[in-house]
């Protein structure tokens, strides 16, 4: 049982035959009075056991995004229900109205409309519905929680969706799809033309040569139908934050973004998360739903404090295809302590695949370094440079960024192509280098 306001508010006007006029039997007659009728409410409110819910909404949400659904009461008694409606979800579903008032007359139902704007990831989960229904008098109430459960599962927010447009424009150039054509690049036959000086003699072709009389070459494109395959780590690299996130949101928007653009350009797709075990896969991820698939894997990636197993990863790379291919390991490079199992493993990578590797850097330790503060201010505004604890902020700083410096230097050595970045130009400086890659026929 429940009680409104309203029966507050009648209780409250006990007070003036109580107080004003000095009759206590006054004031007790009166909330006998309001308590009686409050009981009564009660009685001739709807049946809960007679009332139904169900939902109608999307399983996936993006995060950040709004998604809409509906809520049906059905009313399967004999008497009106006057109701409000709570929805259990959890908070961090972003689920509004909150509360929902509804009137269902008897033997009818009506639906409810719901906004969901979730702003984490993952499995977004509802108990059930709890219902209060009134009576007649709006006194007080019947209340139930109504088994319904229900789940929305809540995809990355894609932010870098805003760099594909370019990137594909590039792509299409690589193609052969626009204006602008680049010949001689790839190893995939595009077509033959007419031999001009200073083309490659190797790509002479002697027949079509012989039938035009005319010395005739080959021109090359691009291949399709290569593999990219995205390691995402998500072990101490991606526990570590930046700013307001933690690195494993950036490595997510990095596989988000290769995985549209290589799916786009013909290729096939895979995706591993990984930490001290394998976390999640997508295996050869097409062009309609990359993105779907993706999100769908990467949004219950959570990091972990485990130290990733990267001495898996080869055998893992292995069982998705022998064939030359572009690995990209969604990581990060710190420090030859906490990177050196990864730094183990490349060789071994990098012989069979071109292989390119992130690291994230911290703009607040680079600012930290060159003796700013958060502003952009020199000594951190009014205090002077040189004080004893700037410069110790400063020295580490600076070690930091030299351990980060010869960690991706001895990545570049064991031949992986390093790519270094704040958070936000990660993910476009990952896909240039695909482009790269593509246009240079190194898959």
């Amino acid at each position: 049982m429940a009680v409104s306001g309203r029966f507050v508010a009648l209780l409250a006007v006990a007070i003036v035959p109580t107080v004003l006029l000095g009759s206590g039997w006054g004031g007790a007659a009166w909330i006998g009075v309001v308590v009686l009728a409050a009981a009564l409410d009660v009685l001739l409110a709807a049946d809960l056991r007679r009332v139904r819910v169900d939902r109608r909404m999307p399983r996936l949400a993006r995060r950040d995004t709004t998604a809409d659904g509906t809520l049906v009461v059905a009313n399967d008694g004999t008497r009106p229900l006057r109701a409000v409606v709570r929805d259990m979800w959890e908070p961090s579903a972003g689920q509004v109205p909150g509360r929902i008032p509804v009137s269902v007359p008897a033997g009818e139902r009506r639906t409810a409309r719901m906004r969901f704007t979730p702003f984490r990831r993952g499995r977004r989960r509802s108990a059930g519905v709890a219902v209060r229904a009134f009576g007649p008098l709006g006194l007080a109430a019947r209340q139930r929680v109504l088994t319904a459960p229900a789940e929305l599962v809540v995809t990355p927010p894609f932010r870098s969706r805003r760099h594909l447009p370019s990137r594909l424009a590039r792509l299409r150039e690589l193609d052969g799809e626009t204006t602008l054509q680049l010949r001689g690049h790839g190893t995939e036959f595009d077509s033959l033309r007419d031999y001009v000086r200073g083309d490659d003699v190797r790509s002479i072709d002697w027949r079509a040569t012989a039938r035009r009389q005319d010395l005739v070459v080959r021109t090359w494109r691009p291949e399709r139908d290569r593999r990219v395959i995205v390691v995402v780590d998500a072990g101490r690299a991606g526990a570590g934050r930046v700013g307001d996130e933690p690195r494993l949101d950036t490595f997510i928007e990095t596989a988000l973004l290769v995985g549209a653009l290589a799916a786009a350009a013909g290729d096939r797709v895979d995706l591993a998360v990984v930490d001290d075990d394998v976390r999640g896969r997508v295996h050869g991820a097409t062009r309609a739903d990359v993105v779907r698939s993706f999100g769908s894997a990467l949004a219950f990636a959570e990091p972990g404090l485990a130290a990733t197993d990267w001495a898996a990863v080869p055998a893992l790379v292995d069982s998705v295809t022998t064939q030359r291919s572009l690995v990209v390991l969604a990581t990060s490079l710190d420090s030859v302590g906490a990177s050196g199992d990864l730094l183990a493993v490349l060789p071994a990578l990098t012989r069979r695949h071109a292989v390119v590797v992130t690291a994230v850097t911290d703009p607040a330790v680079t600012a930290m370094a060159r003796g700013e503060d958060g502003d952009g201010r020199i000594g951190g505004g009014s205090r002077l440079l040189g004080g004893g604890r700037d410069v110790y902020r400063r020295a580490a700083a600076e070690r930091s960024l030299l351990d980060a410096d010869g960690v991706a230097d001895v990545a570049r050595r064991a031949g992986a192509e390093v790519v270094r970045g704040a958070p936000e130009q990660v993910p476009p400086l990952v896909a240039d280098a695909y482009l790269r890659a593509k246009a240079a026929g190194r898959l």
